[in-house]
């Protein structure tokens, strides 16, 4: 194996003609400059230098490797000097997976607030929903997946699935309580806090498959099981539709956060629902300057204000 000292070496072997001008060139002796062309003899296979009295000829081999030398040594530093900015966080790349609410609440104050502190980092954001989300992260189509669960009920214990993470680093963000939304002019309207029961009665507009499953699950705990008139993944559409009175919904509070909900209201519900909202990456990843401080960023911006 060819090392890049040795390259030096032979370079400046080359350029000086001697052992001796080479080590004073390099800040080194003249018996180290001779070990160190042994050994890189020795790598090679072949004779790279003709000693010839004080003076040393290249081979022909010693030549081509000469010629080789500057470009292979400029890619190196060129890649030392690359590696260095990564690490210094003057570049970097960041691959940002998140949810659509996370992506409008939180994601713009991180990233911001990253590019004010590190202009040469470059950060990518893509949609999906976990478990699509998570997926990603394991499989090497992204650097961080912010990513959401819900609380397991009282006294339960948690299923293995798509849900845990184990193998994963996982950054806590925040706990998000899901809020009922009624129409404006609702009976319920101006209450304080509803039990999702009083809402048994109602058509409703479910969100994503996920949330979808949640919603079942909490009514069928409540005793009843929704009728769900729509369905959509988009929360500005929900909202739209609650406000058009066809209907009650169940949302997360980061979700109205991102929405303007003209026409509705938002209601405690009882027993209360909560998220959990993370950021996720891989153990090696967490180690990379960058992705540790999108993490730290997105950590600052869950942050209550």
């Amino acid at each position: 194996m060819i090392e890049a000292r040795h390259l030096r070496v032979l370079r400046a072997v080359a350029a000086t003609g001697s052992f001796s001008a080479a080590g004073r060139e390099l800040g080194c002796t003249q018996p180290a400059v001779s070990q160190q062309m042994k050994a890189l003899e020795a790598s090679v296979g072949t004779p790279l230098l003709v000693r010839t009295g004080r003076e040393m000829r290249l081979t022909q081999a010693g030549e081509a490797l000469v010629r080789h030398a500057s470009g292979i040594l400029a890619g190196l530093t060129a890649a030392e000097e690359e590696v260095a900015a990564i690490a210094g966080l003057r570049a970097g790349r960041v691959r940002l997976v998140s949810f659509p609410s996370g992506s409008s609440t939180l994601v713009p104050t991180a990233l911001a607030a990253l590019r004010a502190a590190h202009p040469g980092t470059r950060v990518s954001l893509e949609e999906a929903e976990p478990p699509e989300s998570v997926d990603k992260l394991r499989a090497g189509d992204c650097d961080v997946a912010l990513a959401f669960r819900y609380e397991k009920p009282a006294g339960a214990e948690r299923a293995p699935g798509p849900e845990e993470w184990d193998d994963l680093v996982v950054r806590p963000l925040l706990t998000d309580r899901l809020v009922g939304l009624v129409p404006e002019r609702h009976r319920l309207a101006a209450a304080g806090s509803v039990a999702i029961g009083d809402l048994a009665d109602e058509p409703w507009i479910a969100g994503c498959p996920r949330c979808r499953g949640q919603l079942v699950q909490v009514c069928e705990g409540a005793g009843f099981t929704p009728r769900i008139d729509f369905a959509t993944d988009d929360y500005p559409a929900v909202v739209g539709l609650v406000g058009a009175g066809l209907g009650v919904a169940v949302l997360p509070q980061l979700a109205v956060a991102s929405v303007r909900p003209r026409g509705a209201r938002t209601v405690t519900l009882e027993p209360a629902v909560r998220r959990e909202i993370v950021a996720l990456t891989l153990p090696d990843l967490a180690q990379v300057p960058a992705v540790a401080a999108t993490l730290g960023e997105l950590q600052r911006a869950a942050r209550p204000r």
